[in-house]
């Protein structure tokens, strides 16, 4: 038995891949949209996947501001979906929500009573007093960061692009462990800032690299916060590698096998 196998087996697997669940949430959940306040509800429950959602229970809702579509419909594994327009002193967002019409048998309890929103169709997202960013937080997906002695040398083109023993580690609920280098140990003449940036609701928003050697240049494989959200200070300004792109990444002499850096 290879039990070392089956420890990156499961530490690997995809946490979103089982069937949806519907669990509460406790946190105070608002939504605004126009100026206005839409909903806000300390009875949310959550419908986990990727990404997940919030179902706000309707009479947290103010629903003289939804117009059902009566033209449009959908399904989805819990039942028949309905549509609704969300309109605020002029300003109309079409099929900003949806609900559930006559749930199968499968689908939670009340879940006709809970309505959820587009993400991109609202102005601003609170959980509590904060706003959130991207999607929900999900409870059961964390990370977790953590200083390094471990050494890192990441090569391309048989150049070494960077080598340290100053890590901090970001363990992702579900992918791979990222390593974040201080830019001292990173030989910055070979990256080029691009305009490419992504968000991440654990993080905040990335900005990137491109990586040249020779002949040999890598679009996107390097990315930093410049700005992290308070619980990801730890990796402020380091940056990190897509080790999936690169030639060859060793830790601590031992280099990343295939299985691990392609997932």
């Amino acid at each position: 038995m290879n039990s070392n196998k089956n420890t990156k087996e499961f530490f690997y697997y995809p946490p979103f891949s089982r069937k949806p669940e519907w669990v509460p949430f406790s946190k105070r959940i608002r939504l605004r949209f126009n100026n206005e306040t839409i909903a806000d509800s300390l009875r949310v429950m959550m419908k986990r996947g990727f990404p997940p959602w919030y179902f706000i229970p309707r009479y947290d809702i103010n629903m003289e501001l939804l117009d059902k579509n009566t033209e449009e419909s959908d399904k989805d594994e819990w039942g028949n979906i309905v549509k609704w327009h969300l309109n605020s002193n002029g300003r109309t967002a079409k099929n900003a929500a949806w609900s559930y019409e006559k749930p199968f048998e499968n689908a939670p309890l009340n879940v006709e009573k809970y309505m959820a929103f587009k993400w991109e169709a609202i102005d601003s997202w609170f959980e509590e007093d904060e706003e959130v960013f991207v999607h929900p937080y999900d409870p059961y997906h964390r990370i977790d960061m953590r200083k390094s002695s471990r050494r890192i040398r990441i090569l391309l083109n048989d150049e070494t692009v960077a080598d340290s023993k100053n890590l901090v580690i970001l363990f992702e609920t579900g992918l791979p462990a990222r390593f974040y280098l201080p830019r001292s140990d990173v030989k910055m003449d070979l990256l080029i800032p691009v305009e490419h940036q992504t968000q991440c609701p654990y993080k905040g928003t990335a900005s990137y690299f491109s990586v040249k050697t020779g002949e040999t240049e890598l679009e996107n494989a390097v990315w930093t916060y410049k700005n992290p959200i308070p619980e990801a200070q730890k990796i402020k300004n380091l940056l990190a590698f897509h080790t999936e792109k690169m030639e060859n990444v060793f830790v601590d002499g031992v280099r990343l096998p295939e299985n691990e850096m392609n997932l």
